[in-house]
């Protein structure tokens, strides 16, 4: 049975579907002001990968993906651009759409935007006013009484004063209390309104996730996912919306994936130490970085360097070495097989892809030594988590860091080793063979003759 790790509770529990056999899934996405970094590469591949398992254990699954695209960051590099921000949130859009499908990531059942949704969140917005959790200051903004909550905290697991008191921010006098946050903003001159009842503005960030999440899921779903960056405050806002307007629980499972870290602080374009996805494929293949997010533990953080991403380049290599002359197709997975159950025991428990992927090793030892079986099996398994669906010989050529030398160039001095070889010019043949090593290229000889593959 699968169990996972509510944020909510800080425990481990059993995952029970409030319908059975269905299971209703929201993640928090991108706020498309700029190119996506290994950060959200980060929240993109884990939540994909707990998708295909939760898919996998034979489940029916609603996957829910925002994107916010309106946004104060929107607004200002729209304004330093000298564009409008609906076409800077487009032109990113795309740029993250291609990112994903580099890496592997399928497209959720629903992307909404939050421009889309203004009139649900303006609904949200006045019930409330109505239920007494909602003001209008005199700044013409509409903020959260959070005080008028009792719960606020349990997500983040601090009373309001233990989080008052961690504050840095200046307090803004049309506040009442400095904890409350914004729901609708009065417009400015120059940026993008609606209109609502208090005048022209758009709504805060937190309550866009509040109302797509409704409208799409229903008051009451499953799993709400994102960053750990996110827990506090968006995430506790989100309950305190939702649950003061619903009267109802809002979310039974909260799962956070951890930071990704450089030189031991998180990533991000705040403190200008991210990578974005582009720059790194431009080093590495996308699967390899796809692998090198997924052989740590969702929860735990992920240390970023060129050191970690080329050992987990050559354990891939390791992998798909055992898939030589293996079949791409490979049928159902046969969950009985003793190595198939120790993969669904690591993924059922909190979804271990290190675990998991410890199984993957042990098969391809199987498989090199010739197990067809286990090869069959290396490949399924490594598909319910979105890897080792390739050709493995395309995979071990394939290479983006590959010395300047293409396929053409390669088989062209493999043709002149085995003729320097064939007129007994050893000393050419191992010239040749270390020029190529020195490109990153590795040659293995043998009964068929001489294969090659990318370091």
């Amino acid at each position: 049975m699968l169990h996972i790790t509510n944020s909510l509770t800080r425990t481990k529990e059993a995952f029970v579907p409030l319908v059975p056999g269905r299971v209703r899934m929201y993640v928090c996405g991108m706020t498309v002001y700029d190119l996506c970094h290994l950060g959200h590469a980060r929240v993109f591949v884990v939540f994909d990968m707990v998708v295909r398992w939760l898919r996998a254990s034979g489940l029916e699954v609603e996957y829910v993906r925002n994107i916010t695209d309106i946004d104060d960051k929107i607004i200002r590099r729209a304004q330093e651009n000298g564009e409008t921000p609906a076409a800077l949130a487009e032109r990113f859009i795309a740029a993250m759409h291609e990112d994903e499908r580099a890496l592997g990531v399928l497209p959720p059942d629903h992307e909404p935007r939050a421009t889309r949704y203004v009139a649900q969140m303006l609904a949200m917005i006045e019930q409330l006013q109505k239920n007494g959790l909602a003001y209008a200051a005199p700044n013409g903004d509409v903020y959260y009484s959070v005080r008028g909550f009792p719960a606020y905290g349990r997500l983040s697991g601090k009373s309001l004063d233990e989080l008052r008191a961690g504050e840095r921010v200046e307090v803004d006098p049309s506040k009442r209390d400095p904890m409350d946050f914004v729901l609708w903003k009065a417009a400015k001159p120059g940026e993008p309104a609606w209109a609502s009842p208090w005048g022209p503005g758009r709504p805060g960030w937190h309550i866009e996730c509040s109302a797509m999440s409704a409208e799409l899921l229903g008051r009451h779903f499953d799993i709400h996912g994102g960053g750990q960056d996110l827990q506090f405050p968006h995430h506790e806002n989100e309950i305190a919306q939702s649950e003061g307007v619903h009267a109802c629980t809002f979310v039974n499972y909260w799962m956070h994936n951890g930071f990704v870290r450089v030189d031991n602080e998180k990533m991000s374009k705040s403190l200008g130490n991210f990578f974005t996805i582009r720059e790194i494929l431009q080093k590495y293949d996308a699967e390899v970085v796809r692998f090198f997010i997924l052989r740590a533990h969702y929860r735990s953080p992920l240390n970023y360097s060129d050191a970690h991403l080329d050992d987990a380049r050559s354990a891939l290599t390791r992998l798909y070495t055992a898939l030589k002359g293996a079949p791409l197709e490979t049928g159902p997975v046969d969950w009985t097989l003793p190595a198939a159950a120790r993969f669904h025991a690591a993924m059922d428990d909190d979804f271990n892809t290190p675990e998991a992927i410890a199984v993957l090793f042990d098969l391809a030892g199987e498989a090199n030594r010739g197990d067809a079986a286990a090869a069959r099996l290396l490949r399924a398994l490594g598909g319910t988590l979105g890897l080792l669906q390739r050709d493995a010989e395309a995979f071990l050529k394939a290479g983006v860091s590959a010395g300047g030398l293409d396929e053409a160039a390669i088989e062209r001095l493999i043709a002149a080793r085995q003729a320097a070889r064939k007129a007994k010019s050893f000393a050419e043949s191992d010239r040749i063979r270390d020029e190529l090593a020195a490109n990153g290229v590795i040659l293995e000889d043998g009964a068929g003759g001489t294969t090659w593959r990318r370091t």
